[in-house]
């Protein structure tokens, strides 16, 4: 069954500075879980994470949490293969058009975005698209080598809606969306979803199984 939820409106977040919206973030937005394990044979590990999201006038805020085993973030540049890492993910499609857009962080902020048909027809997010993207990383921005332990973590992300092409004073009822929580490279890969994936492997790559965000 597809996800649904509904992203509050509060205006004078774009005014805010960063470190100071993930407390508005916890009263004002919605609050939602990504904990759907598709692939139980091979992937079961299932870090606990969850989202606050909210928009303002210009950008849509989305603040992940996550409370798991082993911490890594040897990507620093963006565009570099995030996914490796401790990384969570947006994945939004505008109801009408055919591609969608892949927006990938790891825990230090580092970015990859892409606009694409499928997994491998993509044009990947120039890094001037990028850096219009605001961040903020309570595991700070340097990278390092993976760490064993117990480890909570939040990375706060502002996405500007032109990036999707949208204007945020006229925005569309819906989009089609999903979240995720991956560390392919990591000592306890896994693979969560939001909205359920039904895959025989797994592929976040699958609009057919977005949710649905309303405005």
């Amino acid at each position: 069954m597809k996800k649904k939820l509904s992203v509050p409106y509060i205006p004078h977040l774009d005014t805010m500075p960063m470190e100071s919206i993930s407390d508005e973030l916890e009263e004002q937005s919605t609050r939602q879980s990504i904990e759907c394990i598709n692939w139980p044979d091979k992937f079961a590990y299932r870090p606990i994470t969850v989202f606050n999201i909210a928009r303002g006038d210009k950008y849509l805020y989305i603040d992940y949490f996550v409370r798991g085993n082993y911490l890594r973030a040897v990507n620093y540049k963006d565009n570099d293969p995030v996914w490796q890492d401790s990384c969570v993910e947006f994945f939004v499609q505008v109801p009408g058009e055919k591609e969608y857009y892949n927006f990938e962080f790891n825990c230090i902020g580092t970015a990859l975005g892409g606009k694409r048909e499928n997994r491998n027809a993509a044009v990947h997010l120039s890094p001037e698209c990028l850096k219009s993207i605001k961040r903020y990383a309570s595991a700070g921005n340097k990278p390092f080598q993976e760490m064993e332990g117990l480890f909570a973590w939040n990375l706060l992300v502002a996405i500007p809606f032109e990036l999707i092409g949208l204007d945020g004073n006229n925005l569309p009822e819906k989009l089609y969306a999903n979240f995720y929580k991956c560390a392919d490279g990591t000592s306890l890969p896994h693979y969560l979803s939001w909205s359920p994936i039904e895959t025989e492997k797994p592929d976040f790559h699958r609009p057919d199984f977005f949710g649905e965000i309303y405005f």
